[in-house]
């Protein structure tokens, strides 16, 4: 008896001393089960804030958590009155922090002049969830390109303000899959150097990303991140309400390029032992380990694009899930 109990205690001396099992690298399912499509991110004293697409009747959801892992959709609208531009159908918002402690927000939005279409505008409040004020002149609105869409902003080492978002050519209603399976329409991601505001233009926008091939008819919803010197543009390919919709990134040593896309995406159908449908729409936090994105509820339904989260690494030029 002697024996065995020292045999059991040198048993668990000796589990104790293995390697804990790693931490699944994505949440163990969609963080939030509704509908909460392109989620952008902000940490803010220890405290995370999301925002979607419009949804369930708010312009800009909101959903708050207070450790990466647990997610509560609060109901309030970051957004409750839209610009006097716009029309609605709000998509893909982001917000960044300014050094006086205040928020903008970036948002596309359906302008009056061009119903099919949409335009990024910008937002300002004085606290991470609002209510935002958003301002009356637009941002990015080249309506004869298909207008634009997928803001996001960007602070550099330096306190540069940026923001990316992609040229929506493919609104122009080309052939084939999401308009354009034709490649008929370019749909670029351009680069917008902003003042100190972070909402007024400085001179003219930069292209730093297009589709070629292997990108089939788009590729959208950028994200630029900066890590130890190099510049990481995460961005979705391929369309929406398809199977072949993924997350893949690009990296350059200077914030205008040129841009090298890495050899294959981040997120593909079928990740996380075949739960992950399309999933796109990601947002990298700036110290480059915390992802949002979203993932179709169902295969082929992108109606209901649910929120999960994702641990990354990155090592050099290369992008992994931790």
């Amino acid at each position: 008896m002697f024996f065995h109990s020292l045999l059991f205690l040198f048993s668990l001396t000796l589990l104790s001393s293995q390697t804990p099992v790693k931490k699944r690298a994505y949440s163990s399912g969609p963080v939030i089960t509704a509908n909460f499509p392109d989620p952008a991110f902000i940490n803010v004293g220890g405290s995370y804030t999301a925002f979607s697409t419009a949804n369930g009747g708010a312009n800009i959801p909101i959903a708050t958590s207070p450790d990466f892992a647990t997610w509560t959709v609060t109901g309030q609208d970051a957004l409750p009155t839209l610009p006097s531009w716009s029309t609605g159908n709000t998509w893909a918002p982001d917000v960044v922090q300014l050094a006086d402690g205040s928020f903008v927000m970036y948002f596309c939005a359906t302008p009056s002049s061009a119903p099919s279409m949409h335009c990024v505008g910008t937002a300002t409040s004085s606290t991470v969830d609002g209510h935002y004020n958003a301002s009356s002149t637009v941002l990015a609105c080249p309506t004869a390109q298909g207008g634009a869409i997928d803001p996001a902003g960007f602070q550099d080492s330096d306190g540069s303000l940026y923001v990316v978002y992609k040229i929506d050519g493919n609104s122009l209603g080309g052939g084939g899959t999401c308009g354009n399976g034709n490649g008929e329409y370019s749909t670029p991601i351009m680069l917008q150097t902003l003042e100190s505001d972070g909402v007024t233009p400085s001179g003219d926008p930069v292209k730093i990303l297009d589709r070629d091939a292997a990108d089939g008819p788009l590729i959208e919803a950028p994200d630029l991140i900066l890590h130890e010197g190099t510049y990481f543009l995460f961005f979705s390919s391929n369309c929406y309400n398809g199977p072949y919709y993924d997350t893949s990134y690009a990296t350059a040593s200077s914030i205008t390029g040129p841009y090298t896309k890495a050899s294959s995406p981040l997120l593909v159908s079928g990740g996380d032992n075949g739960a992950l449908n399309s999933p796109g729409g990601a947002t990298v936090g700036p110290g480059g380990t915390q992802m949002l994105f979203h993932s179709d509820s169902e295969s082929g339904n992108p109606a209901v694009r649910q929120m999960w989260t994702a641990g990354i690494a990155i090592s050099g030029g290369t992008v992994s899930i931790s």
